[in-house]
């Protein structure tokens, strides 16, 4: 039996090419070899915005088909409709801070070991047994009630629209600012706890009373409450970050813990309640940046400004009463370094400021 070998030939069609292939497209970096598919602020790329640029998708820049995904009542990914303010490029915001996922743990936990080796050697040291009782009577009225209104801003209003705004920068940013006020009211707590079990004079329980009740605390308590039922994203970062951080949180934590803290002996305070001034100093960057970008826009800068006017008429009274209220709890501590009036100019001068950065005429209930 005969078995015929033979090779086997096979034919290929011939490759043609039509531009619709990988690659085909020229990039911003098409040529170099590190590719970009954006344009960097400066000449070479950050890693910042290597993971947060074009990172959350936006049919305006690379979904030619729209939303690949919705909501079961309608919009789809990251409506712009969630906030009245309008950018013709939300996408030029970058964070100055340049935050992301791992500047969120490395510089978290600097401060968390900062707190805790100050917290450890005040025990061990024992510097409780020296303050006097007014000042023990301060800190766990007072600071304890400022532990709600951190609180409060960090699940209630930073973590609730961190999802909301409409590029990855913004909502980056907008963790890492909810990750901060999280943090801080922790410390707090913690700071709570250790006075209550130092065998000192000093009730660790008595900051719910004051917050949920006492007369000098409720606008502020009223304050952050209104804060966390605006649906308008936008408007809860500027009543928070520009109005109440700056009528309220800075006067408190800066102009009057961190005044006279020292003069009654005590030591822990600032270095607690710094590292929440610090975190303000970083998330009132960013916030500067956003919403000058928005006095700015060349197209929407104007509506922006009048829009903003407006939310200043309803969140300047509302804090105004709030850092007013807060008066008598000047005259608590036994060594006063600084007066109300003094404290207030401060915080006035410091937000009238701020509202020269972005571009926002001062409110007439500030003019002098």
């Amino acid at each position: 039996m005969t078995t015929s070998t033979g090779t086997k030939q096979r034919s290929f069609p011939t490759i043609e090419f039509t531009d619709a292939e990988a690659g085909a497209l020229e990039f911003p970096s098409s040529r170099s070899r590190t590719f970009t598919y954006y344009t960097p602020a400066k000449k070479r790329s950050t890693m910042y915005e290597d993971v947060t640029v074009d990172v959350q998708p936006d049919p305006e820049r690379h979904l030619s088909q729209g939303w690949i995904y919705g909501f079961g009542d309608g919009p789809g990914g990251y409506p712009k409709e969630w906030t009245a303010a309008r950018s013709s490029n939300w996408h030029a915001f970058l964070d100055p801070n340049e935050e992301w996922d791992q500047t969120i743990y490395r510089n978290n936990s600097k401060v968390v070991h900062q707190v805790e080796l100050c917290l450890s050697n005040a025990k061990r040291a024992r510097v409780y047994d020296a303050w006097n009782t007014p000042w023990l009577t301060f800190v766990s009225r007072n600071l304890g009630a400022w532990m709600h209104a951190e609180n409060g801003l960090a699940l209630h209003v930073f973590t609730s629209i961190q999802r909301s705004c409409p590029t990855n920068m913004i909502n980056t940013a907008v963790a890492v600012n909810a990750a901060h006020k999280l943090r801080f009211a922790q410390d707090l707590a913690l700071f709570n706890l250790d006075l209550s079990e130092a065998g000192v004079e000093f009730d660790g329980s008595l900051h719910k009373q004051v917050w949920q009740s006492a007369p000098e605390w409720q606008p502020t308590r009223e304050v952050v409450e209104r804060l966390t039922a605006v649906p308008d994203w936008c408007e809860l970062l500027f009543g928070s970050n520009v109005v109440f951080e700056q009528l309220v949180g800075t006067l408190f934590r800066s102009e009057l813990v961190m005044q006279i803290a020292a003069g009654n002996g005590d030591y822990i305070t600032p270095t607690i309640v710094g590292t929440g001034e610090h975190d303000y100093d970083r998330d009132l960057a960013y916030t500067r940046n956003l919403f000058r970008l928005l006095t700015r826009d060349p197209e929407y800068g104007a509506a922006n400004k009048e829009l903003f006017g407006t939310w200043l008429e309803t969140w300047v009274p509302r804090c105004l009463a709030a850092a007013r209220a807060l008066q008598p709890i000047w005259s608590q501590p036994a060594q006063q370094a600084v007066t109300f009036a003094t404290s207030m100019d401060a915080a006035i001068a410091k937000f009238c400021s701020l509202l020269e950065d972005i571009d926002l005429d001062v409110p007439k209930e500030l003019k002098k």
